[in-house]
């Protein structure tokens, strides 16, 4: 049941195989064409273009759909895995009830940080176009391709980046302070920045460096659990039972380096023995 609720929280965080079978199907032995086996299905796609890109928007939908239910439930599940995790049980239903106004609300703020998120990669991408468009009308790479290259892949680097950390920061302690008060997404923000962050910047750095670490250490050990299992291990919700004390690690994690900052952070037995400093 606690791996039940580790498997929501991770929800909306990916994960999974990623196979590249490489090769291009669409290329031929000698680089001339299509593959023969695949012809039949370029002709039915060129004779029925419109029906095509609909099945592609609708498959595109359905994939967003997906993607959208997928976010509501990992934010409901990263309450119900902090209240598992807080009070050593392994509840499901009561949990549940109780997340519900703080898990909606971090949804809607999820969702919306997505929209702004994809936004501006896609005017980054537009950028590239407008500088690379040259270079695109004359079908050739040169210096205005190459420009577009050196101006939006930093953009790229730091969108991801910046995103990533604002996600990590969100389960690390976003999460436990709007459980701790009750309190919206943008509420727990005004309260980190206001009475966790200032003074301690340094602290969250380290943090974060000792974090990067210790996931590096855990996917190797993931990685070694799941060829010891013949990959029975990576299946959906079976890999969340078997790596479980992984899950729990991290959570526990950013909660003992939280609970250093007073007394109201205290959410497990003995948080406060260590000083910021020595994380």
């Amino acid at each position: 049941m606690l791996g039940f609720s580790a498997f929501l929280a991770a929800l909306g965080n990916g994960g999974g195989a990623n196979l590249n079978c490489g090769g291009n199907p669409f290329r031929g032995s000698a680089g001339k064409g299509a593959d023969p086996a695949f012809q039949p299905a370029i002709e039915w796609v060129s004779a029925h273009l419109s029906l095509a890109i609909g099945i592609g928007l609708v498959f595109l939908a359905l994939c967003l759909i997906i993607g959208t239910v997928l976010q509501w439930l990992s934010a409901r599940g990263q309450f119900m895995f902090l209240d598992c995790v807080t009070r050593n049980t392994a509840a499901v239903a009561e949990p549940w009830r109780q997340s519900r106004q703080m898990g909606n609300n971090l949804f809607v703020f999820l969702f919306l940080f997505g929209l702004a998120v994809l936004a501006l990669i896609i005017l980054v991408a537009g950028l590239g176009w407008v500088i690379a468009r040259p270079d695109i009308a004359a079908r050739q790479f040169g210096s205005a391709a190459i420009e577009a290259l050196f101006v939006c892949v930093p953009l790229f680097v730091v969108v991801a980046f910046g995103s990533g950390l604002l996600n990590l920061a969100i389960q690390d302690f976003i999460v436990p302070i709007m459980y701790r008060r009750k309190i919206g997404t943008l509420a727990a923000f005004a309260a980190f920045a206001r009475e966790i962050l200032p003074g301690h910047v340094g602290s969250f750095v380290l943090f974060y460096l000792m974090r990067f670490v210790l996931a590096l250490g855990a996917g190797i050990l993931s990685m070694f659990v799941i060829c010891l299992t013949c990959c029975i291990a990576a299946l959906p919700y079976l890999s969340s039972v078997v790596l479980l004390p992984v899950a729990v690690f991290f959570r526990c994690y950013s909660l003992y380096f939280l609970a250093q900052f007073g007394q109201e952070w205290q959410f497990l037995p003995g948080g406060g023995s260590m000083p910021c400093a020595s994380l």
